[in-house]
């Protein structure tokens, strides 16, 4: 009878021990996922100096229509922050693996157009900031 109880408590330690284990496995897989689902941020300056190195990029403005018009980084395409879905940024943007440089006016909407892009595929997706850093000349859409 005590050999039989012994067994049973070792079969129920070691079942105990083995969710504890492959529940631990699992939360750390989670982890390293949302490492590698993420963006790079740098400043400005930084940006340009790797867009300069950088042979095939997209440089994607993600304020609305009106301020990009206004005046944008050359060689800049525009998706609207707030409403851009991921079919808008695969018309734009065809390769997933393609370095990706965003910006905005001052930081905050490139950094949540990182995390949506991140979000729908792409794996090279750098947030640069915002234009109010950048200090070259602008180019601007001509109205009619």
């Amino acid at each position: 009878m005590c050999y039989n109880f012994s067994m049973k408590k070792f079969l129920f330690v070691s079942i105990f021990l083995n969710l504890v284990l492959i529940a631990c496995f699992a939360k750390e897989v989670k982890i390293k996922e949302a490492v590698v689902n993420t963006f790079k941020s740098v400043s400005m300056q930084e940006g340009i100096k790797l867009m300069a190195d950088d042979k095939d990029f997209i440089l994607l403005d993600v304020r609305t229509p009106e301020e990009f018009a206004s005046g944008h980084i050359p060689g800049a395409v525009q998706l609207t922050n707030e409403t851009f879905t991921k079919e808008d940024a695969e018309k734009v943007i065809k390769n997933k693996k393609q370095s990706i440089y965003v910006y905005c006016r001052s930081g905050r909407r490139s950094k949540q157009s990182s995390q949506k892009l991140v979000e729908f595929g792409y794996v090279n997706v750098i947030e640069i900031g915002g234009i109010l850093e950048y200090a070259e000349k602008l180019e601007r859409n001509e109205t009619k």
